[in-house]
């Protein structure tokens, strides 16, 4: 067994890491070039030999950066076939879009996947869904000793509407919204609280009554129209 110092242990660490370096460079090279035009949608890319000299990198290199690509869903590789050029540009980090965005994006962007949820809800529900959506309204009016706390009963209330719709995407959807969502509205409810609870509570039973009487139309609307309040709000 061979054992290596110190000193060649971190000789390989470094290897590794302007291996890694150069590759990302590679990478980052092969999708400028997509993104001019040089491959169109579903067009084969040259081989290693052909792309390694052109990028300035080794064969071990380009297949470090074409995995990079094929992770990021812009490149494909097919057994026997070779790699395809399967999306024009890679999608910008979720995070970092939810980060830059302004709450009226999200709150438009819940508009869209919430009313769809309720319509789907009031479809799909079972009785055990039902029931846990009255325990989550009851929960939402209980007095609360902090805004933040309010306002996790009313994500936990709108989220299992959503899961009550039986689509994975929209629940996805919803619950990448959930950290910018909680950090906005704990600052629009300290600036400008709900002047009529109650009448905000009889809002969200509604919804509720229409999933529970299967109602897909009347859940979606009471559901769009809730949040289109609250957007007028914000405005």
């Amino acid at each position: 067994m061979i054992h290596q110092t110190s000193s060649e242990m971190t000789e390989t660490r470094l290897a590794q890491v302007r291996r890694a370096s150069l590759a990302e460079q590679a990478a980052e090279l092969l999708l400028t070039r997509i993104r001019a035009g040089e491959w169109v949608l579903g067009e084969r890319l040259p081989g290693e030999t052909t792309l390694g000299p052109q990028l300035g990198v080794g064969r071990s290199t380009v297949r470090e950066a074409i995995r990079h690509l094929a992770g990021r869903g812009i490149l494909q590789s097919r057994q026997g076939a070779g790699v395809f050029v399967t999306a024009l540009d890679a999608p910008e980090d979720w995070d970092a879009v939810l980060r830059r965005t302004d709450i009226i994006s999200v709150i438009e962007a819940r508009i869209a996947i919430e009313s769809a949820a309720a319509e789907l809800a009031a479809e799909r529900r079972t009785p055990a869904e039902l029931r846990l959506l009255r325990r989550s309204l009851d929960a939402r009016s209980a007095p609360y000793a902090s805004i933040e706390a309010h306002v996790d009963a009313d994500t936990a209330f709108h989220r299992q509407v959503v899961a009550a719709a039986h689509n994975e995407i929209l629940t996805e959807l919803f619950d990448g919204f959930v950290p910018r969502l909680r950090h906005a509205m704990v600052d629009m409810l300290r600036l400008r609280p709900v002047t009529d609870e109650g009448a905000d509570q009889v809002a969200h039973r509604h919804i509720v009554d229409a999933i529970a009487d299967r109602e897909p139309i009347e859940a979606a609307q009471l559901s769009r129209t809730h949040l289109e309040s609250l957007k007028a709000r914000l405005v």
